[in-house]
């Protein structure tokens, strides 16, 4: 589609509310205010209007807004309607609208797509605003809404600048190379390229807290029948999110539950208990439970301590920690801390933590859940941090390799040429953040899972 088209979409959620938004972008903003008000309104001033079809009949009185081009969200002409919220009015308007010519819906997402190819926004930026919608915590809000406002792509930007000029230093070097002073080993190089990298590391460290925002942690509870998993469940959600009974077998399928710790969102999955099943359905529930515990970011190994005082999984239960993978990391749950009587607390068994708790009573649960924020390295403190996705952070990580190898290229033989081109790389990789060097399949696929209207 034509990114010269006329387009027009609810911007309220469907259904019914107080108030039911219609936005309009493009050449053609000006014919509908006009057809459809009477009239132009003042520039960025509310005008309380009549709406009104084609025979001059009213179909609703509301807000209108305009604004002229370049100076508006998309940058070009934008004409918001700001009606009652019911779905038969708004649907009315709509058709109203669509039946002048040149105008069609908006894809999900074009609004932001528009201002991202008119300047108003980076990528980065165009991002934030789904993320901001999508926030699950107070923290992801902020957050997100820091990256819209800049704070990502601020960091990104002076990591690029940097780049630049420590590039024209070491291009300056290999285009004159007879004079007195060997600007590749005098130090000056190797040392702001060492600054470059220090700051680079140090947006990573940020970057990786903001994909923990957004995305959030994947824990498996995973262990034979009656370990008292679904009883975890209960105690880390704070509430009775699964049944619990003293019959082996009673959870047969996957249980989620999305909670908080501190701002951290946490996907907790209770699975079925690991046995040889004869049941068909139970049997079902188990190979389930292990597609979950293939795919999750930490596995709590629970543990009934009244059947054994075993504390390293390869004594409990070796042919459990051979299937898991490799590098899969496991906390060792030892429960029911309330009848065995050992210590509540927290320790390190061969490499694996081991936490004893009783999910029934409570007691040790804090201790478990300061143990998974800690485990994801997620700092409740941080302040003006933003959100990051995972293309971001991959794009840091390759910035960051290139940096390396153009460290290696330097101090192993003095290779300005090579050392140059792995700074090209690092700033071309820096810059998909922001959407300088982006490809089309990619802004596509970023742009289709935004609401229709943004």
């Amino acid at each position: 589609m034509s990114h010269n088209d006329t387009i027009v979409a609810q911007a309220t959620p469907p259904g019914r509310g107080g108030v039911g938004i219609l936005r309009i972008s493009g050449l053609k903003a000006r014919e509908v205010a006009e057809a459809v008000l009477g009239k132009l309104p003042k520039p960025r001033y509310a005008d309380y209007l009549p709406f009104k079809d084609a025979d001059g009949t009213a179909l609703d009185q509301g807000i209108a807004l305009w604004f002229p081009g370049p100076n508006s969200f998309t940058g070009e002409d934008v004409l918001e309607l700001q009606g009652h919220g019911g779905p038969v009015i708004l649907d009315l308007l709509l058709k109203r609208i669509l039946t002048l010519p040149g105008l069609r819906i908006a894809r999900p997402g074009e609004f932001s797509e528009r201002a991202f190819l008119n300047d108003k926004l980076d990528l980065a930026q165009a991002e934030a605003i789904a993320d901001l919608i999508d926030a699950s915590s107070e923290q992801a809000a902020r957050s997100a809404l820091n990256s819209l406002q800049g704070a990502f792509s601020t960091r990104v930007n002076h990591l690029v600048e940097a780049l630049t000029h420590l590039r024209i230093y070491v291009e300056a070097a290999i285009d004159f190379p007879d004079e007195e002073i060997d600007f590749l080993s005098d130090g000056k190089i190797e040392a702001q390229l060492n600054g470059v990298i220090a700051d680079l590391d140090a947006v990573r460290a940020e970057a990786r807290q903001g994909s923990l925002l957004r995305e959030g942690m994947k824990v498996v509870i995973a262990g034979r029948p009656n370990a008292g998993k679904s009883s975890l469940l209960n105690a880390l959600a704070g509430r009775e999110a699964a049944i619990v009974t003293d019959i082996a077998g009673t959870t047969r399928d996957v249980l989620r539950e999305h909670i908080h710790i501190d701002g951290m969102p946490l996907h907790i999955i209770d699975t079925a208990g690991l046995r040889e099943a004869s049941d068909e359905v139970e049997r079902i529930g188990i190979e389930r439970a292990w597609q979950e515990i293939e795919q999750a970011d930490r596995v709590l190994f629970m543990v009934d301590g009244t059947t054994t005082d075993a504390v390293d999984p390869a004594d409990i239960w070796p042919d459990f920690i051979a299937r898991l993978p490799s590098k899969l990391p496991i906390t060792v749950v030892r429960n029911k801390a309330d009848i065995t009587g050992e210590p509540l607390g927290i320790s390190e068994v061969n490499g694996h933590s081991l936490v004893r708790l009783s999910a029934r009573t409570g007691e040790g649960v804090d201790v478990l859940r300061n143990h998974l924020k800690q485990s994801m390295g997620f700092d409740t403190n941080m302040e003006g941090g933003f959100l990051a996705r995972r293309r971001h952070l991959q794009a840091l990580a390759d910035a960051a390799e290139h940096l390396q190898q153009g460290k290696a290229q330097l101090l192993g033989a003095w290779a300005g040429e090579l050392l140059a081109e792995e700074l090209r790389l690092a700033q071309q990789s820096l810059s998909e953040i922001t959407g300088e060097f982006t490809s089309d399949d990619l802004l596509g696929r970023i742009f289709s899972s935004f609401c229709i209207g943004k």
